[in-house]
């Protein structure tokens, strides 16, 4: 009667979910991240745009590793509808963009050597300091599951596993870094040029978004194509866009006959167009050389649809 209760692959509780070396990283990025968010809570304290893209970079980052070690732990991961390698890959790989930029925000905006004037006074900087060095340390983590889990030549790995899915994530990852800098007064709607380089950040973006969720969810094996061909189709095509808003964008907001070549003088800090549209044009060239490694890998990968 006792053995009907068994499940196939033995006890319920899967130990190795936290003895493992990825069950290791795993539960070091829970203690790292409830240790950097209760510092900055109780006295390191946070404000404006910076503090609260922080906080809410490790409040995502801690909840989502809570579910994923009570899934492998409990082994329910198996009752969910989603291909676990593929979804635990590609967060994995998005925690350690979100924490690796919180860990260079927060003490860029937060931490000084210096106390601090009262009533915050020196037990805030001690606060300020020890959240900054914990989140040095959860981007260490979260990046040595990335290390981890990443599929080796040869390895019979889930899509998100491979460096073509880690270089998805990085690549939706900057083009929310363009989405920033665009609605922050870049002036894009001066022209068509700028305009279609709009379209193309958006097109790609949302290209990719879609291919991440078809391999979360599984359905990559339903569609009319094999997606792997489709994959590399859609990169090609990307990494063509992406040259040509690499020519345009330059040029329409960097040369003389349309814009600004160097800084206006009397553009205010923190809100003048050329530097959104310097950042902008930075990471235009940082996505497009992405899309042209993420092309010279995907022709080669083989990967198991629903792992």
């Amino acid at each position: 009667m006792g053995s009907t209760m068994e499940p196939p692959g033995g006890g319920y509780l899967h130990l190795g979910a936290v003895t493992s070396p990825v069950g290791t990283a795993r539960v070091l990025q829970l203690v790292f991240g409830c240790t950097t968010f209760s510092l900055v809570a109780h006295r390191g304290g946070f404000s404006g745009v910076q503090g609260t893209f922080c906080v809410a970079a490790w409040g995502f980052c801690f909840a989502l590793s809570v579910l994923v070690v009570a899934c492998e732990f409990t082994r329910l991961h198996g009752c969910l509808r989603l291909s676990w390698g593929n979804f635990t890959a590609a967060f994995a790989m998005l925690a350690t963009l979100l924490s690796a930029t919180a860990a260079v925000i927060y003490p860029l905006y937060f931490t000084r050597l210096e106390c601090p004037p009262e009533p915050e006074g020196c037990t805030a900087r001690n606060f300020r300091l020890a959240a900054s060095v914990f989140a040095g340390l959860l981007f260490l983590a979260y990046a040595t599951e990335v290390a981890l889990t990443r599929a080796r030549p040869g390895q019979v790995a889930s899509y998100m596993a491979t460096v073509s899915g880690l270089l998805k994530i990085v690549q939706a990852f900057v083009a929310c870094i363009i989405f920033g800098a665009l609605v922050h007064d870049s002036r894009y709607g001066r022209y068509v040029a700028t305009q279609w380089c709009v379209a193309v950040y958006s097109l790609c973006f949302l290209a990719t978004v879609v291919v991440v969720i078809l391999s979360v969810l599984g359905h990559t094996g339903g569609l009319g194509c094999p997606f792997d061909r489709m994959v590399v189709v859609y990169t090609f095509l990307a990494v063509l866009l992406y040259l040509s808003a690499a020519v345009i964008w330059p040029v329409f907001c960097f040369d003389p006959k349309y814009g600004e070549p160097g800084r206006p003088p009397d553009c205010p800090r923190g809100s003048c167009p050329w530097d959104s549209q310097l950042v902008v044009a930075t990471f235009t060239y940082v996505n497009l050389l992405l899309y042209v490694a993420d092309l010279a890998y995907s022709q080669r990968i083989r990967f198991v649809p629903t792992f």
